[in-house]
């Protein structure tokens, strides 16, 4: 699948790890990004950007959706 964002677009290798790793992983990997971590159930803004990534937590800060820009 290709996508309109330069570099890297997802990180599925990341569910399951802390969410404060996963965002150093994704801005390390991907320059073009700024990683967000936001916990599961929070409203989040809907429109796409190349720029951002949701990086979704539960309550112990463990991710648990695939990051992606957007």
């Amino acid at each position: 699948m290709s996508s309109e964002c330069p570099g890297k677009n997802s990180w599925p290798e990341l569910v399951g790890t802390q969410g404060e790793v996963a965002a150093a992983t994704i801005e390390r990997e991907n320059s073009n990004v700024t990683a967000q971590i936001v916990a599961e159930g929070s409203a989040v803004i809907l429109d796409f950007r190349c720029t951002r990534v949701w990086v979704w937590v539960n309550e112990s800060g463990v991710v648990t959706r695939t990051p992606k820009t957007g």
